[in-house]
């Protein structure tokens, strides 16, 4: 029996001398895909980018896209960061697009330039419109979330925190979806 220690955050602290929430325990490192619309087309949901151009999920079509959904405050976000650069420069050429969506709110948007200094991140980042939150964080605003969708656009895998086999459950999920 293997044991999965996950750490994810919960919304920020409203006072600064409060420490940031941190979640810990044994839950799975999957979870079920959040509750879905009917009436809503995922693939019309999108992000505004750093750059300000808003961007679609439809936009990547062909691609298999990974959705981060982090803050940078976060320490499981930080933590999974790195793992995150090493994925889309192995994998970038096979089609993989990383996408970091930063929701640790108004005041952490002015921080995003410094942490992708700090981390070398290459890949894009942006922040989420409210309907592409509504939908796939509508079930849990624990962070980090990594969303898995293949070349059609469709949600293959839901990961909830960061821990020691998330890493490597993700790989293996981007293996099987590009294709080996």
């Amino acid at each position: 029996m293997s044991i999965s220690v996950l750490q994810a955050c919960g919304p920020k602290a409203t006072k600064d001398s409060e420490p940031t929430p941190v979640l810990s325990g044994r839950p799975n490192t999957t979870y079920p895909a959040p509750p879905l619309n009917r009436n809503v087309q995922l693939g019309q949901l999108g992000w505004d980018s750093a750059q300000g151009n808003h961007v679609t999920l439809a936009e990547y079509r062909d691609k298999v896209v990974v959705l981060d959904f982090y803050a940078t405050w976060c320490a499981p976000c930080r933590e999974s960061i790195p793992h995150l650069i090493d994925l889309e420069k192995r994998y970038g050429p096979r089609g993989l697009v990383v996408v970091g969506l930063n929701v640790g709110g108004p005041d952490d948007r002015t921080e995003v330039p410094a942490f992708a200094r700090e981390f070398n991140i290459h890949y894009e980042l942006g922040y989420p419109d409210e309907g592409l939150n509504n939908v796939l964080l509508a079930d849990s605003d624990a962070i980090p979330q990594t969303f898995v969708f293949d070349r059609q656009g469709r949600l293959v895998r839901r990961y909830v925190g960061f821990g020691y086999s998330t890493a490597a459950e993700l790989e293996e999920t981007l293996k099987e979806v590009l294709g080996g």
